[in-house]
């Protein structure tokens, strides 16, 4: 029972972490059709910064009344940031066509930031908003 209500609790960031597990370890041919992409330079980069952000707006979001009352917001960073971490230690030992790169690691961590960062800017004008009403 305590299993299925972290599931369906955690649901959005589950499917958003297990879309970002199938883009990192998936073979990199898969994404081959693609390469008109690869002429921006560090694109991977910005690919990297997007889906980090995506996650940790995601467990933010699922986690909003928490984290406004109890002032955690920059410890949640640390679970997106160690995931990709993980993906870069599995890119590096399970897989054929990619490594593990210590710049994306630092590209999620820029993404995790943003993230956190317009939280924390967006909420004072929140509850400006909610005040005036």
């Amino acid at each position: 029972l305590c299993t299925f209500y972290m599931i369906n609790k955690y649901k959005f960031s589950i499917v958003v972490a297990l879309i970002i597990m199938y883009l990192s370890l998936a073979n990199s041919q898969t994404f081959d059709k693609v390469s008109f992409l690869e002429k921006i330079p560090d694109f991977d980069k910005l690919v990297h910064a997007c889906m980090y952000f995506g996650l940790t707006s995601v467990i933010i979001l699922e986690n909003r009344m928490p984290l406004f009352f109890s002032g955690r917001i920059f410890l949640i960073g640390l679970i997106p940031f160690s995931y990709g971490i993980l993906m870069e230690i599995l890119q590096a030992y399970l897989t054929r066509t990619r490594t593990g790169d210590v710049f994306d690691a630092l590209a999620d961590g820029a993404g995790i930031v943003i993230s956190v960062l317009l939280l924390v800017w967006i909420k004072p004008f929140k509850n400006l908003r909610s005040d005036n009403n």
